[in-house]
């Protein structure tokens, strides 16, 4: 069975007879027959990453090869201590990053949830109930109000039927169906003679032959899409392994020529240097950076949990930090995804309608004038035709206000009740005894009520034009031709447009004529809705932009709404708006150039969205997307990060997403900027200060090889500073608030390095002065008779003392401290202080951690002189900031 290049070109009977079936369904034995030759009516399932396969990826890291090599040489050296100390911290490490993982993505699964339920089928000649996994094309399936649609299908039949695209489309207008078809190349938003797997019917019902199935359905290509892209490594991860990549080599080079120097000038044995090169390695690497990573990120998760973000995957919190380009749909993501009166048009006035969404309380206007509707009865009677021609319903349910039935009709029942309407008590006093449902072929509703006093009258609502043409008798050609200038003016701000209007009935009137009485039709007036932006949004954007991002909204809606509420909300708009048919005409060049010149993609499809995000990427631009359903899931996966509203949100967008916004606030992600900034300023104050503590150790091991001395600190001890002391006071750098103007610089450039040669000369220079220090006391306590474990414990508590110092000289990289309370800020630095303190005692006087450590019991002279050295890495790296400060002024002045 080969199917015509578009279903919905094609007339409903001739579909029918491509399908091999008639209005009566598919006997059960063809069913079955096309079961077995199509499949089931399902989406495939895609097997997550194994549980083992997650824990072997913490150790793929190339510093955790060096750990890993330098264990296995111990090993076979028999050094069983030092090799179980080093296998621990790799241990420790890989269980860190693998408890704190996010979950497996289900973003499949959450897909084919939505397609498995019960639907009514034509079968044999007669209506059957079964489960939507057994349909098969051919099928004649029914819908109503209330149903998904389980497959795509091709209708041939409707009645007053509206169905909720927003999934698939991102309109969030309910679209009206009919049987007619479109031509070859109507997008699927216009597509009005079908009916997709996953879209919801919001009203009416109608008659589908099953075109599609599974994955060969516009919902089933969206799943194979999902399995097609790859997410990409965030930045900072990247980062990491670019510079532990380097970090490994660099050590590896120092272990080679520490074993040359001492195994051929030294003559030194080969198992001493052996010994010697893997303390150098070990002391080199900084084995609690994975863990300060991880631990980092996870008290940003915690951070973002407190300002209604879910991160679902940790690196996730620090990329927004760094990206420079945010992706945004506009329906529920910008929007209210809430269809909302703003504006009505009567014959004298036009007055403005305020609040927003469903909840009924708002206030209408004339200019800046409150409005009392009882002295404007061409208002009151609007408003309740509104109310009267109407199907839906409001109700409040866990304090949000929400609809029930089609989306428009809601905002209408909304409208009446600002107007002063009890929707209940004014249907009871007005009960409608006839409908003429709205139909694609006559453009407008009709309904037939009476009053308390018995008075019948008939109230209409419609497309503008088609009332207009109701009311072409009682309207003269100057009105008819005035109201038409008012709809366009409308309609060009992207707004949606309601005509109303009104028949005084005979009494007798019990049901509806096949005719109206077109020279009784009075003209009301009409409404103007949109789908409003959130209050919020407008200065989430500006402090965004401010930011030095960029921000692209990306939609399926028409370009002219697209617009409006970009200007509505000051989103500059680009070089124009580009549309999916557009992109469809673009080769790679020119859609790159098309991403990065414009900020408006409406009319767009899935494939569209993936292919701006793929195309932002490719021009080097780090790339977060915002989205809500599930046509914006392939483009949230392929993402630098993907964002997804956890509120309205459907389960496969919130499934594909990093990072889930549970109040579907776009202010949030502007929060998340700001923290995803903060976690990596954070990070690299961490960086550089772990950095020069291991420099320091390697060079004091290089040093004493060079000089032919005893080391003056043991691989043990190496492995005790850098898991303990430094993982206990870098942690507190986590805890940092944010710098000032955070969110008034740009986005660091991709591609940036991690240590710029600023840091890099703070991170040398501290280095040397913690060898120097650490090295020379130990040289001068040994030259003072002391025992070579009594150094080495002072050598020890040397380097943790410079490590206090220099804490607070890392808590502004670049600022010097100038106060106390600078100084004091951060009250988790000082805890770490204390804290680390208690430990350096443990070490230096519990007898288990001398027997385990080597250490011994040191006097108060000692610690006198380890203070007086220790602060000398302060007093120093002030000087140097305050000296740099100096240079750059005059850079800038220059």
């Amino acid at each position: 069975m080969t199917p015509p290049d578009c279903w919905h070109a094609s007339p409903a009977d001739r579909t029918l007879a491509a399908m091999k079936s008639t209005a009566d369904g598919l006997s059960s034995p063809e069913a079955e027959e096309r079961l077995h030759r199509h499949g089931a009516n399902i989406i495939a399932e895609q097997s997550g990453e194994k549980a083992w396969r997650r824990l072997l990826r913490q150790f793929n890291n190339p510093l955790i090869y060096v750990l890993l090599l330098s264990a296995a040489i111990t090993l076979i050296m028999r050094h069983w201590l030092d090799a179980s100390v080093i296998l621990m911290v790799v241990i420790i490490n890989g269980l860190i990053g693998y408890l704190q993982e996010g979950r497996a993505e289900k973003a499949l699964q959450a897909i084919r949830r939505m397609v498995t339920f019960t639907v009514s089928v034509r079968r044999d000649g007669r209506l059957q109930s079964l489960p939507a996994s057994v349909l098969v094309p051919g099928d004649i399936v029914l819908l109503q109000a209330g149903d998904r649609a389980p497959a795509d299908m091709r209708l041939i039949q409707t009645s007053d039927l509206h169905i909720s695209e927003a999934v698939l489309t991102g309109e969030s207008e309910a679209a009206s169906k009919q049987t007619l078809p479109t031509p070859a190349d109507t997008e699927l938003a216009g597509r009005t003679c079908m009916a997709y797997a996953g879209s919801l019917v919001t009203r009416g019902q109608g008659h589908g032959v099953v075109v599609a199935t599974g994955e060969n359905t516009e919902f089933g290509k969206i799943s194979a899409l999902l399995r097609q892209v790859n997410a990409i490594e965030t930045p900072l991860l990247k980062q990491m392994a670019e510079f532990s990549a380097k970090l490994s080599w660099w050590i590896l080079l120092l272990s080679v020529v520490c074993f040359m120097t001492g195994y051929w000038l030294r003559d030194y044995s080969a198992a001493d240097m052996f010994l010697a090169a893997v303390g150098l390695a070990v002391a080199a690497i900084p084995e609690g950076l994975p863990a300060i990573l991880t631990i980092t990120l996870a008290l940003g998760v915690q951070m973002m949990a407190k300002r209604n973000a879910i991160v679902r995957r940790m690196p996730a919190v620090e990329t927004l930090g760094a990206v420079t380009v945010i992706c945004t749909d506009k329906t529920g993501t910008l929007t209210q995804n809430e269809m909302t009166v703003i504006s009505l048009d009567l014959r004298e006035n036009s007055m403005g309608v305020s609040g927003a969404g469903y909840d009924p309380h708002g206030e209408i206007t004339l200019g800046e004038r409150l409005i009392d509707v009882q002295n404007h009865p061409e208002l009151a009677r609007l408003s309740l035709t509104a109310l009267l021609c109407n199907d839906a319903d409001i109700h409040k349910q866990d304090d949000i206000w929400t609809p029930h039935g089609d989306p428009t009709e809601a905002a209408l029942v909304t409208f009446a009740a600002k107007a002063g309407w009890d929707g209940g008590q004014a249907r009871k006093e007005h009960p409608r005894l006839d409908v003429l449902p709205f139909s694609s072929d006559n453009l407008f509703m009709a309904t037939l009520h009476h009053d308390s006093a018995g008075n019948h009258f008939i109230c209409i609502k419609g497309a503008p034009e088609r009332v207009l043409q109701l009311c072409s008798k009682t309207l003269s050609k100057e009105e008819t031709l005035r109201w038409s200038e008012r709809f366009n003016q409308r309609a060009a701000q992207g707004q949606r447009l309601l005509a109303f209007a009104y028949i005084a009935a005979p009494d007798a009137m019990s049901a509806l004529p096949p005719q109206l009485p077109l020279q009784d039709i009075q003209f009301l007036g009409a409404v103007a809705m949109i789908d409003p932006p959130r209050e919020e949004t407008a200065p989430a954007l500006a402090k965004t932009l401010q930011a030095g991002i960029v921000v692209k909204m990306i939609t399926g809606d028409n370009p002219k709404t697209a617009q409006a509420i970009a200007e509505s909300i000051h989103l500059p708009v680009g070089d124009g708006v580009v549309t999916g048919a557009d992109i469809d005409n673009m080769d790679n060049d020119a859609l790159k150039a098309a991403a990065l010149r414009c900020n408006i993609f409406a009319r767009t499809t899935p494939l569209h969205k993936l292919r701006l995000v793929e195309a932002l990427q490719q021009s080097g631009e780090i790339v977060a997307m915002t989205g809500d359903g599930v046509n914006d899931a392939p483009a949230l996966k392929r993402a630098s990060i993907g964002v997804a509203m956890g509120r309205q949100g459907t389960e496969v967008a919130k499934e594909a997403a990093q990072i889930i916004l549970l109040d579907d606030n776009f202010s949030t992600i502007t929060a998340a900027v700001e923290e995803g900034r903060r976690i990596f300023d954070n990070f690299k104050k961490a960086i550089v200060f772990v950095l020069p503590t291991s420099c320091g150790e390697a060079l004091m091991i290089l040093a004493a090889v060079v000089l032919g001395v005893a080391m003056p600190i043991t691989p043990v001890q190496i492995l005790w500073i850098n898991m303990i002391t430094a993982v206990t006071l870098a942690l507190a750098l986590s805890f940092e608030p944010a710098e000032r103007n955070i969110m008034a610089r740009p986005p660091r450039r991709p591609g940036e390095s991690l240590l710029d040669p600023l840091l890099l000369w703070r991170v040398l220079s501290v280095s040397l002065i913690m060898v120097l220090g650490s090295f020379g006391l130990f040289g001068w306590t040994q030259a003072n008779g002391a025992t070579l474990d009594h150094a080495r414990t002072i050598a020890v508590n040397t380097l943790v003392m410079f490590e206090i110092f220099y804490l607070f000289n890392t808590r502004m990289l670049m600022e010097n401290i100038t106060s106390w309370r600078q100084l004091t800020s951060n009250r988790m630095a000082l805890y770490s202080v204390a804290v680390l303190l208690l430990f350096q005692l443990l070490f230096t006087y519990a007898p288990p951690m001398q027997s385990l450590f080597g250490s011994t019991a040191l006097s108060p002279s000692d610690w006198l002189a380890i203070a007086v050295v220790g602060s000398s890495v302060f007093v120093i790296t002030e000087i140097e900031k305050f000296v740099m400060s100096i240079v750059k002024d005059q850079k800038n002045s220059d």
